[in-house]
């Protein structure tokens, strides 16, 4: 299969703090200011037709944003100027809301999977955190996902998940998740989801009776689902368990 090239799109002032905290050398990052939008429309329509003009073959495209209004009018722009092999991904940040219950919103209709996160596992962590703080942690935890996922999918991706599985998995007009975790509330919404991935990587030192008792968890919550599970033993780290869970279902 060629390589793809991801370009990483952050909008707005949450959607661009996530874009800057993706380490990932090899992929594009673009940060966009929605008062350029708003100020000049008709500048910044033409900087994204020329934008668009110049983009490399087997692109995957990731617009990142907070659920609002000027921010969707910006990534529905993008959608229509983005060539039409251009693979469409978009991540949104919509505090206290799960897109999952939803009806379909008519912007996402180009876009293979709309994944979100409803930052409630930063505001039940931070519980006296302002939204603005709550929005800096998972700025952080959410760049750091995308940089994860990134190499799996490049260079190590668990249980032998490769571009042919996961475009399988996240083609087709979905929703969906994607978290890294580090602890597990298994009393959270897991099991509405019909398919994706759940890999964990544990440290040397864990013992892997601890590994598979999460991995058990998540079988017992998503049993019937199309899932693929995964572990794996980590030499170079020492103590530390991460759970990687990509899951979709159709809207």
């Amino acid at each position: 299969m060629l390589p793809f090239n991801h370009i990483f799109i952050g909008i707005g002032n949450n959607g661009s703090l996530i874009v800057r905290n993706i380490e990932v050398n090899d992929a594009q990052r673009v940060i966009v200011d929605t008062s350029d939008y708003l100020l000049d429309k008709r500048t910044f329509v033409e900087g994204v037709a020329e934008f668009f003009k110049n983009i490399p073959e087997n692109a995957i495209m990731w617009l990142v944003f907070e659920n609002k209004p000027v921010n969707i009018e910006i990534a529905q722009l993008m959608d229509f100027y983005a060539p039409r092999d251009v693979v469409r991904f978009a991540y949104v940040l919509s505090p206290y809301m799960e897109l999952v219950t939803m009806k379909r919103p008519a912007w996402t209709r180009h876009f293979e999977t709309v994944f979100y996160d409803s930052l409630w596992e930063v505001l039940n962590e931070y519980r006296e955190a302002s939204i603005k703080e709550a929005f800096q942690y998972a700025g952080k935890r959410i760049g750091g996902m995308f940089s994860k996922l990134y190499r799996y999918l490049e260079n190590d991706m668990l249980v032998n998940v490769d571009y042919a599985d996961f475009f399988a998995m996240v083609r087709g007009g979905n929703v969906g998740i994607i978290r890294l975790l580090h602890e597990v509330d298994f009393s959270w919404h897991w099991g509405i989801w019909d398919r994706g991935l759940i890999s964990i990587r544990a440290g040397k030192n864990v013992p892997l009776t601890h590994a598979h008792t999460v991995l058990h968890r998540f079988q017992e919550i998503l049993k019937e689902k199309d899932v693929i599970w995964g572990v794996q033993i980590d030499e170079e780290v020492a103590d530390d368990v991460e759970v990687l869970a990509l899951l979709i279902k159709k809207w």
